[in-house]
Protein backbone atom coordinates (compact mmCIF):
# COMPACT_ATOMS: atom_id res chain seq x y z
CA UNK A 1 0.00 0.00 0.00
CA UNK A 2 1.22 3.49 -1.10
CA UNK A 3 0.18 5.68 1.98
CA UNK A 4 -0.96 9.40 1.25
CA UNK A 5 1.32 11.96 1.93
CA UNK A 6 -1.32 13.54 4.08
CA UNK A 7 -0.43 10.51 6.27
CA UNK A 8 3.02 11.35 6.53
CA UNK A 9 4.16 12.05 10.27
CA UNK A 10 5.75 15.91 10.12
CA UNK A 11 8.32 17.20 12.66
CA UNK A 12 7.48 17.55 16.52
CA UNK A 13 4.48 19.36 16.79
CA UNK A 14 3.90 20.82 13.51
CA UNK A 15 0.06 20.27 14.40
CA UNK A 16 0.12 22.96 16.86
CA UNK A 17 -1.39 25.75 14.60
CA UNK A 18 -4.17 23.90 12.99
CA UNK A 19 -5.51 22.04 16.52
CA UNK A 20 -4.95 25.88 18.25
CA UNK A 21 -6.58 27.62 14.95
CA UNK A 22 -9.55 24.84 14.75
CA UNK A 23 -9.61 25.57 18.61
CA UNK A 24 -9.54 29.17 17.86
CA UNK A 25 -12.77 28.97 15.28
CA UNK A 26 -14.56 27.35 18.09
CA UNK A 27 -14.11 29.55 21.18
CA UNK A 28 -17.21 31.52 20.93
CA UNK A 29 -18.66 33.38 23.78
CA UNK A 30 -22.27 34.67 22.75
CA UNK A 31 -25.41 34.00 20.75
CA UNK A 32 -25.11 34.15 16.86
CA UNK A 33 -25.66 37.40 15.08
CA UNK A 34 -26.43 38.36 11.42
CA UNK A 35 -24.23 40.44 9.53
CA UNK A 36 -26.27 43.18 8.46
CA UNK A 37 -25.08 45.54 5.06
CA UNK A 38 -25.58 49.11 5.14
CA UNK A 39 -25.67 51.46 1.75
CA UNK A 40 -21.86 52.38 2.38
CA UNK A 41 -20.76 48.51 2.39
CA UNK A 42 -21.58 47.87 -0.65
CA UNK A 43 -18.12 48.82 -2.39
CA UNK A 44 -17.50 44.93 -2.56
CA UNK A 45 -19.95 43.71 -3.96
CA UNK A 46 -20.07 46.38 -7.07
CA UNK A 47 -16.82 45.40 -7.63
CA UNK A 48 -17.86 41.46 -7.51
CA UNK A 49 -20.54 42.49 -9.83
CA UNK A 50 -18.31 44.14 -11.83
CA UNK A 51 -16.03 41.40 -12.19
CA UNK A 52 -18.58 38.55 -12.94
CA UNK A 53 -19.91 41.05 -15.64
CA UNK A 54 -17.15 41.77 -17.51
CA UNK A 55 -14.03 40.25 -17.06
CA UNK A 56 -12.66 38.42 -20.06
CA UNK A 57 -11.98 34.98 -18.50
CA UNK A 58 -14.50 32.87 -17.12
CA UNK A 59 -13.85 33.28 -12.89
CA UNK A 60 -14.88 31.45 -9.74
CA UNK A 61 -16.05 34.67 -8.10
CA UNK A 62 -17.11 32.82 -4.78
CA UNK A 63 -13.06 31.85 -4.54
CA UNK A 64 -12.73 35.87 -5.05
CA UNK A 65 -14.99 36.20 -2.29
CA UNK A 66 -13.52 34.09 0.21
CA UNK A 67 -9.79 35.74 -0.67
CA UNK A 68 -11.28 39.42 -0.35
CA UNK A 69 -12.82 38.02 3.39
CA UNK A 70 -9.99 36.07 4.31
CA UNK A 71 -7.54 39.17 3.43
CA UNK A 72 -9.71 41.37 5.80
CA UNK A 73 -9.72 39.63 8.81
CA UNK A 74 -6.12 38.49 8.60
CA UNK A 75 -5.38 42.09 9.27
CA UNK A 76 -7.60 42.13 12.62
CA UNK A 77 -5.96 39.50 14.70
CA UNK A 78 -5.02 35.50 14.22
CA UNK A 79 -8.48 34.27 16.00
CA UNK A 80 -10.71 36.31 14.02
CA UNK A 81 -11.43 34.06 11.10
CA UNK A 82 -13.77 33.38 7.60
CA UNK A 83 -14.97 29.46 7.97
CA UNK A 84 -16.57 28.36 4.38
CA UNK A 85 -19.57 26.50 4.07
CA UNK A 86 -18.00 23.21 3.79
CA UNK A 87 -15.78 24.19 6.46
CA UNK A 88 -18.93 25.13 8.70
CA UNK A 89 -20.26 21.67 8.09
CA UNK A 90 -17.41 20.18 9.62
CA UNK A 91 -16.95 22.11 12.52
CA UNK A 92 -20.47 22.41 13.45
CA UNK A 93 -20.79 18.70 13.48
CA UNK A 94 -17.79 18.62 15.61
CA UNK A 95 -18.80 21.41 17.90
CA UNK A 96 -22.72 19.95 18.10
CA UNK A 97 -20.74 16.23 19.31
CA UNK A 98 -22.88 14.39 17.52
CA UNK A 99 -23.81 13.64 13.92
CA UNK A 100 -26.33 10.57 11.77
CA UNK A 101 -24.64 7.33 10.22
CA UNK A 102 -23.67 4.38 10.99
CA UNK A 103 -21.57 4.49 13.23
CA UNK A 104 -17.86 3.10 12.18
CA UNK A 105 -14.29 3.93 12.60
CA UNK A 106 -13.11 3.31 9.34
CA UNK A 107 -10.57 4.34 6.74
CA UNK A 108 -9.87 3.61 2.78
CA UNK A 109 -7.67 0.75 2.51
CA UNK A 110 -5.89 -0.63 -0.93
CA UNK A 111 -9.51 1.17 -2.49
CA UNK A 112 -12.25 -0.50 -0.38
CA UNK A 113 -13.56 1.17 2.90
CA UNK A 114 -12.40 -0.97 5.62
CA UNK A 115 -13.93 -1.10 8.98
CA UNK A 116 -11.49 -0.06 11.97
CA UNK A 117 -13.83 -0.94 14.48
CA UNK A 118 -17.33 -0.25 14.73
CA UNK A 119 -18.82 2.45 17.71
CA UNK A 120 -20.36 0.24 20.96
CA UNK A 121 -24.19 0.18 20.78
CA UNK A 122 -24.16 1.95 17.16
CA UNK A 123 -26.15 0.78 14.25
CA UNK A 124 -23.41 -1.34 12.44
CA UNK A 125 -22.34 -3.01 15.95
CA UNK A 126 -26.29 -3.64 16.23
CA UNK A 127 -26.75 -5.01 12.63
CA UNK A 128 -23.73 -7.27 13.46
CA UNK A 129 -20.88 -5.55 11.39
CA UNK A 130 -17.12 -6.45 12.67
CA UNK A 131 -13.90 -4.95 12.73
CA UNK A 132 -12.10 -6.02 9.44
CA UNK A 133 -15.08 -5.55 7.35
CA UNK A 134 -15.24 -4.15 3.86
CA UNK A 135 -18.23 -2.17 2.90
CA UNK A 136 -18.44 -2.88 -0.87
CA UNK A 137 -21.70 -1.07 -1.80
CA UNK A 138 -23.94 1.75 0.26
CA UNK A 139 -26.89 0.67 -1.23
CA UNK A 140 -26.66 0.28 -5.00
CA UNK A 141 -23.33 2.72 -4.90
CA UNK A 142 -20.46 1.31 -5.47
CA UNK A 143 -17.08 2.14 -2.58
CA UNK A 144 -14.48 -0.14 -3.97
CA UNK A 145 -12.41 0.07 -6.96
CA UNK A 146 -12.23 3.31 -7.27
CA UNK A 147 -10.81 6.62 -5.61
CA UNK A 148 -13.82 8.76 -4.24
CA UNK A 149 -14.09 11.81 -2.86
CA UNK A 150 -14.53 12.09 1.10
CA UNK A 151 -17.19 14.58 0.91
CA UNK A 152 -19.13 11.69 -1.89
CA UNK A 153 -17.95 8.62 0.55
CA UNK A 154 -19.12 10.51 3.78
CA UNK A 155 -22.77 11.54 2.27
CA UNK A 156 -23.36 7.95 1.43
CA UNK A 157 -22.97 7.08 4.30
CA UNK A 158 -24.48 9.71 6.55
CA UNK A 159 -28.02 10.58 5.89
CA UNK A 160 -31.60 11.16 7.56
CA UNK A 161 -32.37 9.42 11.52
CA UNK A 162 -34.18 6.71 11.40
CA UNK A 163 -33.23 6.52 7.41
CA UNK A 164 -32.72 2.56 5.97
CA UNK A 165 -29.08 2.01 4.36
CA UNK A 166 -28.35 -1.38 3.07
CA UNK A 167 -24.82 -2.35 3.37
CA UNK A 168 -22.98 -5.10 0.95
CA UNK A 169 -19.95 -6.22 3.23
CA UNK A 170 -17.13 -8.69 2.72
CA UNK A 171 -16.02 -10.57 5.33
CA UNK A 172 -12.55 -11.30 4.96
CA UNK A 173 -12.27 -14.00 8.08
CA UNK A 174 -14.93 -16.31 6.48
CA UNK A 175 -14.32 -15.34 3.03
CA UNK A 176 -18.07 -14.69 2.00
CA UNK A 177 -19.97 -11.38 1.34
CA UNK A 178 -23.41 -10.31 3.13
CA UNK A 179 -25.84 -7.98 3.19
CA UNK A 180 -26.90 -5.73 5.86
CA UNK A 181 -29.86 -3.45 6.16
CA UNK A 182 -29.56 -1.17 9.28
CA UNK A 183 -30.81 2.42 10.03
CA UNK A 184 -28.77 5.20 10.09
CA UNK A 185 -28.89 7.08 14.09
CA UNK A 186 -27.16 10.12 15.91
CA UNK A 187 -23.68 8.63 16.78
CA UNK A 188 -21.83 10.72 19.67
CA UNK A 189 -18.66 12.59 18.86
CA UNK A 190 -16.93 12.13 21.89
CA UNK A 191 -15.11 14.99 23.52
CA UNK A 192 -14.04 13.45 26.68
CA UNK A 193 -11.97 10.46 26.10
CA UNK A 194 -11.83 8.20 28.55
CA UNK A 195 -12.70 8.98 32.67
CA UNK A 196 -10.67 5.90 34.90
CA UNK A 197 -9.38 5.50 37.91
CA UNK A 198 -5.39 5.47 37.91
CA UNK A 199 -4.94 4.34 41.53
CA UNK A 200 -7.35 3.21 44.36
CA UNK A 201 -8.18 7.12 45.32
CA UNK A 202 -7.10 9.04 41.71
CA UNK A 203 -9.65 9.69 38.93
CA UNK A 204 -8.09 10.42 35.60
CA UNK A 205 -10.16 12.69 33.03
CA UNK A 206 -9.35 12.94 29.78
CA UNK A 207 -11.05 15.96 27.71
CA UNK A 208 -9.99 16.98 24.10
CA UNK A 209 -12.24 19.82 23.03
CA UNK A 210 -14.64 21.32 24.46
CA UNK A 211 -18.26 20.76 22.46
CA UNK A 212 -22.18 21.30 23.19
CA UNK A 213 -22.25 18.04 24.78
CA UNK A 214 -18.47 18.07 26.67
CA UNK A 215 -20.06 19.14 30.19
CA UNK A 216 -22.97 16.04 30.09
CA UNK A 217 -19.59 13.90 29.69
CA UNK A 218 -17.58 15.33 31.42
CA UNK A 219 -19.82 15.48 35.03
CA UNK A 220 -20.41 12.06 33.84
CA UNK A 221 -16.73 10.87 33.81
CA UNK A 222 -16.59 12.77 37.34
CA UNK A 223 -19.08 11.23 38.75
CA UNK A 224 -18.04 8.15 37.81
CA UNK A 225 -14.51 8.12 39.48
CA UNK A 226 -15.83 9.52 42.52
CA UNK A 227 -18.38 6.89 42.79
CA UNK A 228 -15.23 4.70 42.42
CA UNK A 229 -13.80 6.41 45.35
CA UNK A 230 -11.91 9.49 44.08
CA UNK A 231 -9.94 12.06 46.52
CA UNK A 232 -7.73 13.33 43.60
CA UNK A 233 -8.80 14.32 40.39
CA UNK A 234 -6.58 14.68 37.05
CA UNK A 235 -8.11 16.79 34.43
CA UNK A 236 -5.75 16.18 31.18
CA UNK A 237 -5.84 19.21 28.82
CA UNK A 238 -3.03 18.11 27.04
CA UNK A 239 -3.26 19.60 22.86
CA UNK A 240 -7.29 20.72 23.90
CA UNK A 241 -7.19 23.73 21.62
CA UNK A 242 -10.22 24.92 23.02
CA UNK A 243 -14.41 25.46 22.43
CA UNK A 244 -17.14 26.42 23.60
CA UNK A 245 -15.72 28.85 26.73
CA UNK A 246 -18.92 28.29 29.17
CA UNK A 247 -18.28 24.42 28.49
CA UNK A 248 -14.72 25.26 30.65
CA UNK A 249 -16.87 27.26 32.84
CA UNK A 250 -19.29 24.61 33.74
CA UNK A 251 -16.78 22.10 34.31
CA UNK A 252 -14.45 24.81 36.93
CA UNK A 253 -17.49 25.62 38.97
CA UNK A 254 -18.43 21.82 39.19
CA UNK A 255 -14.85 22.32 41.82
CA UNK A 256 -14.96 25.83 43.01
CA UNK A 257 -17.34 27.03 45.85
CA UNK A 258 -20.33 29.10 45.27
CA UNK A 259 -19.40 32.84 44.12
CA UNK A 260 -15.89 31.90 43.22
CA UNK A 261 -14.86 34.13 40.36
CA UNK A 262 -14.13 31.64 37.03
CA UNK A 263 -13.58 34.53 34.56
CA UNK A 264 -14.21 37.83 33.00
CA UNK A 265 -14.38 39.66 29.67
CA UNK A 266 -13.80 43.38 28.76
CA UNK A 267 -14.74 44.49 25.20
CA UNK A 268 -13.98 47.37 23.20
CA UNK A 269 -16.29 49.56 25.32
CA UNK A 270 -14.35 48.64 28.94
CA UNK A 271 -17.52 46.46 29.33
CA UNK A 272 -16.98 43.93 31.94
CA UNK A 273 -19.15 40.48 32.47
CA UNK A 274 -18.01 38.59 35.05
CA UNK A 275 -18.90 34.74 35.71
CA UNK A 276 -19.01 33.16 39.00
CA UNK A 277 -19.20 29.89 40.27
CA UNK A 278 -22.79 28.25 41.95
CA UNK A 279 -23.74 26.05 44.48
CA UNK A 280 -24.48 23.37 42.11
CA UNK A 281 -20.21 22.10 42.46
CA UNK A 282 -19.99 18.36 42.83
CA UNK A 283 -16.24 18.20 43.89
CA UNK A 284 -15.38 21.04 45.69
CA UNK A 285 -12.71 19.62 48.65
CA UNK A 286 -10.88 16.64 46.72
CA UNK A 287 -7.58 17.68 45.21
CA UNK A 288 -7.71 18.70 41.69
CA UNK A 289 -4.19 18.37 39.20
CA UNK A 290 -4.74 20.35 35.38
CA UNK A 291 -2.43 18.52 32.41
CA UNK A 292 -1.48 21.60 29.93
CA UNK A 293 1.08 21.80 27.07
CA UNK A 294 1.75 24.08 24.41
CA UNK A 295 -1.12 22.97 22.68
CA UNK A 296 -3.66 23.88 24.99
CA UNK A 297 -5.45 26.70 24.35
CA UNK A 298 -8.71 29.04 24.84
CA UNK A 299 -11.30 26.85 26.77
CA UNK A 300 -8.69 25.04 28.48
CA UNK A 301 -6.88 27.93 29.99
CA UNK A 302 -9.51 29.65 30.81
CA UNK A 303 -10.35 26.24 33.24
CA UNK A 304 -6.83 26.41 34.11
CA UNK A 305 -6.62 29.70 35.30
CA UNK A 306 -9.99 29.56 37.12
CA UNK A 307 -8.51 26.54 38.86
CA UNK A 308 -5.01 28.04 39.39
CA UNK A 309 -5.99 31.94 40.63
CA UNK A 310 -8.63 30.61 43.20
CA UNK A 311 -5.72 28.34 44.58
CA UNK A 312 -8.11 25.17 44.05
CA UNK A 313 -5.81 22.74 42.26
CA UNK A 314 -2.03 22.32 40.79
CA UNK A 315 -1.22 22.90 37.62
CA UNK A 316 1.29 20.58 35.68
CA UNK A 317 3.09 20.46 32.40
CA UNK A 318 4.34 23.02 29.64
CA UNK A 319 3.40 26.39 29.64
CA UNK A 320 0.05 26.74 27.65
CA UNK A 321 -0.65 28.26 24.35
CA UNK A 322 -1.62 31.67 25.15
CA UNK A 323 -5.44 32.39 23.60
CA UNK A 324 -7.18 34.89 25.89
CA UNK A 325 -9.29 36.35 22.65
CA UNK A 326 -13.15 35.94 22.82
CA UNK A 327 -15.22 35.36 19.28
CA UNK A 328 -18.94 35.52 18.36
CA UNK A 329 -20.26 34.12 14.86
CA UNK A 330 -21.80 36.15 12.38
CA UNK A 331 -23.78 34.19 9.44
CA UNK A 332 -22.76 35.14 6.13
CA UNK A 333 -26.04 33.90 4.75
CA UNK A 334 -24.73 31.13 2.27
CA UNK A 335 -23.73 28.56 4.93
CA UNK A 336 -20.30 30.29 5.69
CA UNK A 337 -19.53 32.08 8.98
CA UNK A 338 -17.13 34.49 10.02
CA UNK A 339 -16.30 34.60 13.77
CA UNK A 340 -15.19 37.78 14.92
CA UNK A 341 -13.36 38.82 17.92
CA UNK A 342 -15.53 40.97 20.58
CA UNK A 343 -13.48 40.52 23.76
CA UNK A 344 -10.52 39.49 26.13
CA UNK A 345 -11.17 37.12 28.87
CA UNK A 346 -9.10 37.73 32.14
CA UNK A 347 -8.58 35.02 34.64
CA UNK A 348 -9.62 35.73 38.40
CA UNK A 349 -6.40 37.25 39.26
CA UNK A 350 -7.39 39.44 36.14
CA UNK A 351 -4.70 37.79 34.06
CA UNK A 352 -4.87 38.43 30.15
CA UNK A 353 -2.75 35.04 28.82
CA UNK A 354 -3.18 36.11 25.06
CA UNK A 355 0.06 36.23 23.46
CA UNK A 356 1.33 39.10 21.29
CA UNK A 357 0.22 38.76 17.64
CA UNK A 358 1.37 42.02 16.29
CA UNK A 359 3.74 40.53 13.93
CA UNK A 360 0.95 38.62 11.70
CA UNK A 361 -0.33 35.30 11.93
CA UNK A 362 2.41 33.04 10.75
CA UNK A 363 4.68 34.54 13.71
CA UNK A 364 1.77 34.15 15.71
CA UNK A 365 1.76 29.86 14.73
CA UNK A 366 5.68 29.69 14.86
CA UNK A 367 6.12 31.04 18.16
CA UNK A 368 6.20 27.54 19.24
CA UNK A 369 9.42 27.20 17.38
CA UNK A 370 10.77 30.09 19.74
CA UNK A 371 9.92 28.17 22.40
CA UNK A 372 11.72 24.99 21.32
CA UNK A 373 14.77 27.13 20.32
CA UNK A 374 15.22 28.96 23.60
CA UNK A 375 15.27 25.53 25.17
CA UNK A 376 11.53 26.42 27.46
CA UNK A 377 10.17 22.85 26.54
CA UNK A 378 13.07 21.47 28.53
CA UNK A 379 14.02 23.87 31.48
CA UNK A 380 11.09 25.83 33.62
CA UNK A 381 13.97 28.67 34.04
CA UNK A 382 14.12 29.48 30.39
CA UNK A 383 10.21 30.95 30.00
CA UNK A 384 10.47 34.59 29.94
CA UNK A 385 7.84 36.21 32.10
CA UNK A 386 7.65 40.37 32.19
CA UNK A 387 7.78 41.75 35.75
CA UNK A 388 4.51 43.80 34.87
CA UNK A 389 2.61 40.74 34.08
CA UNK A 390 3.02 39.25 37.91
CA UNK A 391 -0.29 38.55 39.64
CA UNK A 392 -1.67 36.99 42.63
CA UNK A 393 -3.63 34.18 43.23
CA UNK A 394 -6.56 34.62 45.93
CA UNK A 395 -4.21 33.06 48.78
CA UNK A 396 -0.90 35.19 47.17
CA UNK A 397 0.87 32.98 45.04
CA UNK A 398 3.05 34.57 42.34
CA UNK A 399 0.95 33.66 38.70
CA UNK A 400 1.78 35.12 35.39
CA UNK A 401 -0.08 36.98 32.14
CA UNK A 402 1.34 37.30 28.94
CA UNK A 403 1.36 34.04 26.71
CA UNK A 404 -0.59 31.04 28.09
CA UNK A 405 -0.91 29.28 31.41
CA UNK A 406 2.64 28.71 33.33
CA UNK A 407 2.51 26.01 35.37
CA UNK A 408 2.98 25.18 38.68
CA UNK A 409 4.90 21.72 38.50
CA UNK A 410 7.03 21.76 35.78
CA UNK A 411 7.48 18.68 33.16
CA UNK A 412 9.66 18.79 30.26
CA UNK A 413 9.75 17.11 27.27
CA UNK A 414 11.59 14.19 27.99
CA UNK A 415 14.25 13.91 24.64
CA UNK A 416 15.10 16.28 22.53
CA UNK A 417 14.57 16.26 18.86
CA UNK A 418 14.30 13.13 16.84
CA UNK A 419 12.93 11.27 19.59
CA UNK A 420 10.38 13.75 20.75
CA UNK A 421 9.40 13.50 16.62
CA UNK A 422 8.86 9.42 17.22
CA UNK A 423 6.78 10.07 20.23
CA UNK A 424 4.81 12.66 18.34
CA UNK A 425 4.06 10.30 15.29
CA UNK A 426 3.58 7.71 17.52
CA UNK A 427 0.08 9.55 18.32
CA UNK A 428 -0.91 9.95 14.51
CA UNK A 429 -3.52 7.85 12.68
CA UNK A 430 -0.50 5.92 11.14
CA UNK A 431 -0.52 3.74 13.92
CA UNK A 432 -3.88 3.01 13.58
CA UNK A 433 -3.72 2.21 10.27
CA UNK A 434 -0.33 -0.27 10.47
CA UNK A 435 -2.46 -1.74 13.86
CA UNK A 436 -5.56 -2.55 11.69
CA UNK A 437 -3.41 -4.19 9.06
CA UNK A 438 -1.45 -6.19 11.45
CA UNK A 439 -4.69 -7.49 12.92
CA UNK A 440 -6.13 -8.04 9.55
CA UNK A 441 -3.58 -10.55 8.55
CA UNK A 442 -4.84 -13.41 11.20
CA UNK A 443 -7.47 -11.88 14.11
CA UNK A 444 -7.85 -15.12 15.03
CA UNK A 445 -4.65 -14.91 16.44
CA UNK A 446 -6.15 -12.66 19.37
CA UNK A 447 -9.32 -14.48 19.51
CA UNK A 448 -10.43 -14.84 23.28
CA UNK A 449 -7.48 -13.34 24.68
CA UNK A 450 -8.38 -11.26 28.23
CA UNK A 451 -6.75 -8.27 28.41
CA UNK A 452 -3.76 -9.68 31.08
CA UNK A 453 -2.73 -12.32 28.69
CA UNK A 454 -2.68 -9.76 25.48
CA UNK A 455 -0.57 -7.72 27.48
CA UNK A 456 1.71 -10.56 27.95
CA UNK A 457 1.80 -11.29 24.61
CA UNK A 458 2.32 -8.08 23.43
CA UNK A 459 5.25 -7.21 26.19
CA UNK A 460 7.38 -10.57 25.11
CA UNK A 461 7.86 -9.83 21.35
CA UNK A 462 9.23 -7.69 18.88
CA UNK A 463 7.32 -8.52 16.06
CA UNK A 464 5.30 -5.60 15.63
CA UNK A 465 8.01 -3.26 16.76
CA UNK A 466 10.04 -4.62 13.53
CA UNK A 467 6.97 -5.15 11.50
CA UNK A 468 6.11 -0.91 11.92
CA UNK A 469 9.70 0.05 11.25
CA UNK A 470 9.39 -1.97 8.08
CA UNK A 471 5.89 0.08 7.08
CA UNK A 472 7.50 2.54 7.39
CA UNK A 473 10.32 2.00 5.55
CA UNK A 474 8.02 0.62 2.70
CA UNK A 475 6.04 3.99 2.72
CA UNK A 476 8.86 6.49 2.30
CA UNK A 477 9.02 7.37 5.55
CA UNK A 478 12.84 7.84 7.01
CA UNK A 479 12.67 7.30 10.34
CA UNK A 480 14.25 5.62 13.09
CA UNK A 481 12.78 3.74 15.73
CA UNK A 482 15.61 2.36 17.39
CA UNK A 483 16.84 5.09 19.62
CA UNK A 484 12.77 5.12 20.87
CA UNK A 485 12.25 1.46 20.96
CA UNK A 486 9.75 1.35 24.90
CA UNK A 487 8.17 4.43 23.64
CA UNK A 488 7.08 2.81 19.97
CA UNK A 489 6.21 -0.55 21.51
CA UNK A 490 4.18 0.73 24.36
CA UNK A 491 2.35 3.05 21.88
CA UNK A 492 1.90 0.10 19.33
CA UNK A 493 0.82 -2.62 22.53
CA UNK A 494 -2.07 0.37 23.70
CA UNK A 495 -3.12 1.17 19.71
CA UNK A 496 -3.97 -2.90 19.47
CA UNK A 497 -5.39 -3.05 23.01
CA UNK A 498 -8.13 0.13 21.53
CA UNK A 499 -8.82 -1.44 18.53
CA UNK A 500 -9.57 -5.19 19.84
CA UNK A 501 -10.84 -3.93 23.54
CA UNK A 502 -12.02 0.15 23.91
CA UNK A 503 -10.24 3.09 24.80
CA UNK A 504 -9.76 2.79 28.45
CA UNK A 505 -7.34 -0.08 28.22
CA UNK A 506 -5.14 2.10 25.36
CA UNK A 507 -5.18 5.22 28.31
CA UNK A 508 -3.93 2.06 30.86
CA UNK A 509 -1.31 1.15 28.90
CA UNK A 510 -0.19 5.12 28.17
CA UNK A 511 -0.41 6.43 31.72
CA UNK A 512 1.72 4.13 32.64
CA UNK A 513 4.91 5.90 31.75
CA UNK A 514 3.18 9.75 31.61
CA UNK A 515 5.51 11.98 32.86
CA UNK A 516 3.12 14.38 33.61
CA UNK A 517 0.62 11.72 35.34
CA UNK A 518 4.36 10.55 37.22
CA UNK A 519 4.87 13.84 38.40
CA UNK A 520 1.44 14.12 39.85
CA UNK A 521 1.62 11.05 41.85
CA UNK A 522 5.07 12.29 43.24
CA UNK A 523 3.46 15.09 44.20
CA UNK A 524 0.66 13.70 45.77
Amino acid sequence: MKMDKKYWPVILFTAIAFGVLIGGKLSIFGKQETLISNSHKFKLNRLIDFIEREYVDDINTDSIVDLTVNGILEQLDPHSVYISKNEQTFVAESMRGDFVGIGVNFYVYKDTVAVIKPLIGGPSEKAGIKAGDRILFADNYQLFGKKIPNDTLYSKLKGAVGSDITLTIFRKSENKKLKVKLKRDVIPIKSVDVALMISNDIGFIKVNRFSETTYKEFKAGLEKVIAKGAKSVIVDLRDNGGGYLEKAVQMADDFLEEDALIVFTKNKKERVDKTKATKKGIFEKGKVFVLLNENSASASEIFAGAIQDNDRGIIVGRRSFGKGLVQREMELGDGSVVRLTVARYYTPSGRSIQKPYENGNEDYYNEFDKRFESGELYERDSIKIKDSLIFKTKKGRTVYGGGGIVPDIFVPLQNRHSEDAVEAMMQTGIVSYFVFEELDKDRKAFYNLNFDDFIIKMEYTDLYYTNFQNYLNKNGIAVQLSKSKPVVKRYLMAEFARQLFDDEKYYEIILKEDEMVKAVLEHK
